[in-house]
């Protein structure tokens, strides 16, 4: 049966950032995941995990200047030293939270830019940053971004992430958004099971809209029964916009253990 975290930065949005966590744990998950843990000290983000029995399934890592439009370092050439810093501030996060998991986001490649000198520094900083977390037990992910609602991202398919993946060959993993990659390629059975080896997380949303799994044009009780067929354990993040009240749009998940609160 699939392990769902809810995700924080999306779920609960009538409620304050900390009451969350107390929501989720009552509606039946088990872990969280958000954005970013940034904003607030490790200490009080880990006295709420443990006040309500929750695990810390995943963040980003500091993606830049949200407000300015970038999203991730990881790609831009001269950032170098910035996004460093990001890798030990993210490694301070995960370490104090005991969360296994950092994706780091790619970044946008500016419209007529020369894309490989991107891919160059992509491949060289997601080998700095594996080396950094392989030492304290996290996991380095990446996932790719769909096109529409990230025009110019990095990171766009499951082969193009298996080809940096298996460039870096240490400690990277394929972090598999079904929102993502429905819009993206499609034929979702086929490449979950292709990629399995290197998935390391899991995201869902219904397509179109990004809204609850219950919603749209993805068959999830198949994907959900394919999972445990193939015997992936690991997180399954909700990372939806509900259509309404969390709890009011939590019946999809029903037979898997989740209530409405």
């Amino acid at each position: 049966m699939p392990k769902f975290a809810a995700n924080l930065s999306f779920l609960f949005q009538d409620l304050d950032f900390f009451e969350r966590f107390a929501a989720a744990a009552e509606c039946g998950f088990e872990a969280v995941e958000y954005l970013f843990p940034y904003d607030y000290p490790p200490a009080k983000l880990k006295a709420a995990l443990d006040a309500h029995g929750l695990v810390q399934a995943l963040f980003n890592m500091p993606p830049g200047d949200w407000d300015a439009g970038e999203r991730g370092l990881a790609a831009l050439p001269g950032r170098e030293a910035e996004f460093r810093a990001g890798v030990a501030l993210a490694g301070e996060y995960a370490e104090a939270l005991g969360c296994e998991r950092v994706h780091v986001m790619a970044g946008i490649v500016p419209e007529g830019a020369r894309r490989e000198a991107y891919e160059e520094r992509y491949i060289a900083n997601l080998g700095h940053a594996a080396d950094y977390f392989a030492a304290r037990g996290i996991r380095t992910l990446i996932e790719p971004l769909n096109r529409f609602d990230m025009p110019g991202y990095l990171l766009n398919g499951s082969r193009q992430a298996r080809t940096f993946i298996e460039a870096v060959g240490k400690n990277l993993f394929l972090q598999y958004d079904v929102y993502h990659l429905q819009i993206l390629e499609g034929n979702l059975a086929h490449s979950f099971e292709r990629d399995l080896d290197i998935i390391g997380h899991v995201q869902i949303a219904g397509v179109p809209g990004r809204f609850e799994p219950g919603v749209g044009e993805i068959n999830y009780p198949f994907l959900f029964a394919l999972f445990d067929r193939l015997g992936y354990d690991g997180w399954v993040g909700c990372e939806y916009r509900p259509q309404g009240d969390t709890r009011a749009g939590l019946g999809w998940a029903a037979d898997y253990g989740i209530r409405t609160g």
